[in-house]
């Protein structure tokens, strides 16, 4: 059944911490936080007035292989959950009533609280978006040269890392380069960040070109362990909301690719001249056509049927 979550309501149980653009993060106890992915979209930094159907439920599944992915590479912060339990052991019981866990069910993540490193961690395999805008203007890419004559799309020779400030929710993430980074959180930081990132981005995007999916770009976020200094992979990965997915068999150099993500609504606003406009609300053929979307790119990605 087609469900869709707009907005999480817990009556207090456990604390509201805050609500994004997507999830809604609830306080469970000093070390423990819960993430919902609701079904809200935004484009343009701007959440749309409907919602996609199971958005939420899709975000936190695909996320949660590409952690299991990952696992060797990075530590996460997913709390582990034992076999034969579920993440409503680890809540107050009030929550495991119908009008709650349907709110949560398959949409939930119970992780530990790591101190954030505040850098939108963006790595970039093919020049695209506002990185190739810049580039036409300049030459560069987050005010890094570029090799002459790329084309849009165009691999770059190796993946580069363009980090962003993470703005607060209703402002603008600006673009900034290493060095600004560097400033930010400190030379060592930045350069861990940047050398992990990198890595796993490679790694993740050699094996979505096995199942026929472009990462033309992705956004990590991070937290740090103050105990063991330890870099922890945080947040969402790898998902429509924070990649640039293309299909590979459509792939062409030189011209806008066929996009799995958001790219597909941002295009339908710009259309319209409804980009950046709040109060929009999809049609109907958008937000199934979005959602298909999703779709496609989780059974791609994971070999494994939503239903």
């Amino acid at each position: 059944m087609v469900v869709s979550v707009a907005k999480t309501e817990l009556d207090g149980i456990i604390p509201l911490v805050a609500r994004g653009k997507v999830r809604d993060i609830y306080e469970v106890d000093p070390e423990t936080i819960l993430f919902v992915a609701t079904d809200r979209i935004s484009a343009y930094d701007v959440i749309m007035e409907n919602t996609v159907p199971d958005k939420g439920v899709l975000l936190t599944k695909l996320s949660e292989f590409w952690f299991q992915y990952l696992s060797k590479d990075v530590r996460n912060h997913l709390v582990p959950i034992p076999q034969g339990k579920t993440i409503f052991d680890f809540l107050p019981s009030e929550l495991s009533q119908e009008k709650y866990k349907s709110q949560l069910e398959g949409r939930s993540l119970l992780v530990h609280k790591f101190k954030l490193i505040p850098l939108e961690v963006i790595v970039r395999g093919y020049i695209t978006g506002s990185a190739w805008k810049e580039y036409t203007k300049t030459g560069t890419v987050h005010s890094l040269p570029q090799p002459q004559d790329l084309r849009e799309s165009q691999e770059f020779p190796r993946p580069i890392f363009t980090p962003s400030t993470k703005a607060e929710q209703g402002e603008h993430d600006e673009n900034i380069s290493p060095e600004k980074a560097a400033e930010l959180v400190g030379q060592d930081i930045a350069d861990r960040v940047e050398k992990l990132a990198v890595t796993l981005y490679g790694k993740c995007k050699e094996y979505a070109k096995t199942k026929g999916i472009i990462i033309a770009d992705t956004k990590f976020e991070f937290g740090i362990d103050e105990k063991t200094n330890e870099i922890i992979l945080v947040d969402e990965v790898l998902t429509p909301d924070s990649s640039r997915f293309w299909n590979g068999a459509h792939y062409t150099v030189g011209e806008t690719q066929e996009s799995y993500d958001k790219q597909f609504l941002r295009n339908w606003l710009t259309s319209n001249k409804l980009n950046g406009v709040e109060g929009v609300k999809m049609p109907e053929d958008i937000v199934e056509q979005t959602r298909a979307k999703y779709i496609e790119a989780y059974e791609t990605l994971t070999g494994t049927k939503y239903n």
